[in-house]
């Protein structure tokens, strides 16, 4: 089984990217979050590896840290929950928002990624609550017992909006917008925030 990979980005698809190993392209399926972290990685990159074997393809999913791929690992224990499921929510929380979003029983806030509904939401509140309560806030950031995840408001709610309308999956909408925010401030105009967006997405 491969557990690590070291190479070169080849290139970045829908679902995931190539890494180039020695010359081998390895096809592997990543969150958003991961891909983010691929672009911006020097020369080259690392992904831990969980290998996963199918009747009909052995199928590899890549994860930036290992909090990521313990946290899939997780997540694909639970009924309902397949590799694709989990990688959209890994897309839309990295593990210590989930782990808030799941402590504060923020069932409206799991449903923003894509595969999740409300009783999946309620599952994942139910069976992950353990879990949750060991996964610490990062270092140096102080997160109140209640506080909540709270959907994107003004501006960057309509960028998001306004790019899943044009086609995109709300992560991958949601990941771009975030990016764009970042580079331009909080105080950025929507026309701004959306052209930025999609020029992350044309990357």
């Amino acid at each position: 089984m491969i557990g690590k990979l070291t190479g070169r980005l080849d290139s970045v698809h829908e679902g995931g990217c190539i890494l180039d190993v020695n010359g081998v392209g390895y096809l592997l399926s990543c969150s958003t979050k991961t891909l983010d972290r691929l672009r911006d990685a020097p020369q080259a990159a690392q992904l831990l590896v969980e290998t996963h074997v199918r009747q009909d393809a052995i199928v590899l999913f890549g994860f930036a840290t290992r909090q990521e791929r313990e946290t899939f690992a997780k997540l694909t224990s639970i009924q309902g929950v397949g590799p694709k499921v989990a990688l959209d929510i890994l897309s839309a929380f990295g593990p210590e928002e989930l782990a808030g979003a799941i402590r504060a029983g923020d069932r409206a806030g799991l449903r923003q990624a894509n595969g999740v509904g409300a009783k999946l939401a309620d599952r994942l509140v139910t069976e992950l609550r353990d879990w949750a309560g060991g996964i610490q806030p990062p270092s140096g950031i102080a997160v109140a017992p209640t506080a909540t995840v709270q959907a994107p408001a003004g501006a960057e709610a309509d960028a998001v909006s306004a790019l899943i309308n044009l086609g995109w999956r709300r992560p991958e909408a949601q990941a771009a917008v975030n990016r764009a925010k970042t580079r331009l401030g909080d105080g950025a105009a929507l026309e701004s925030l959306i052209r930025d967006s999609l020029k992350e997405l044309a990357r």
